[in-house]
């Protein structure tokens, strides 16, 4: 009976082969929300907050997918490295966590800052610009996503490629794929709209793979 037991309780925790879903599902929240964002919000963080009267309601939306997004990413996570299996390098495999949870934990930060900026605007409208508050937000939001999170991203992916290039378990374009575009976000100084949707549009891509992967396999 034990041994019956056994073999139900491991499948009962394999990885569902749909999973990869959730990589979709987080490229297309963190694309939206970014592009919600950007789209109101100047990219000069000294400008005079004119978007908090006029179009804050944009960006609350915005705020408010991105807990959705990272809890899609988790689950991205643990899709990749299911995928990856008794193959999972130890070294590569810390680096790819480590660099994947640091950049949603300044993700969220800074949407954080962002929520706290609207919270603040609607409590004490004018103190709020007039007492450098709403610069410092804007300038410590913009230091956290351009310099550090989207670097993060860069790390997180050039690792994973790395991983792929040596368990052979993505095919060889796509690795390359993923070291360009890594080197390209860990290089690049100009952080526009686009560029901050390189890293979800890579998820897309890679979950896309996988999913179709798994269900080729089931059948």
């Amino acid at each position: 009976m034990g041994q019956g037991v056994l073999p139900r309780a491991r499948e009962r925790l394999r990885t569902p082969r749909a999973a990869a879903v959730a990589g979709i599902l987080f490229a297309l929240l963190l694309g939206a929300a970014f592009i919600l964002i950007r789209i109101v919000i100047p990219p000069d963080p000294l400008d005079g907050g004119e978007w908090l009267t006029t179009r804050a309601a944009i960006v609350s939306y915005g705020l408010g997918l991105i807990p959705l997004a990272g809890i899609a990413f988790l689950w991205f996570i643990g899709v990749v490295r299911d995928h990856l299996g008794e193959l999972e390098d130890r070294f590569f495999s810390t680096v790819f966590l480590g660099s994947g949870l640091l950049f949603l934990a300044m993700t969220f930060v800074s949407a954080a800052l962002a929520g706290g900026l609207l919270a603040s605007y609607n409590t004490i409208p004018s103190q709020l610009v007039r007492s450098g508050l709403y610069t410092f937000g804007r300038t410590v939001m913009y230091q956290i996503t351009n310099v550090y999170a989207i670097r993060m991203a860069g790390v997180f992916m050039l690792s994973l490629g790395t991983v792929w290039v040596r368990t052979h378990t993505m095919p060889r374009l796509l690795a390359f794929l993923t070291y360009a575009l890594a080197l390209g976000l860990l290089l690049i100084v100009d952080h526009s709209l686009w560029v901050t949707l390189i890293f979800p549009a890579w998820v897309l891509i890679v979950s896309t793979y996988i999913l179709i992967t798994n269900l080729r396999r089931a059948d």
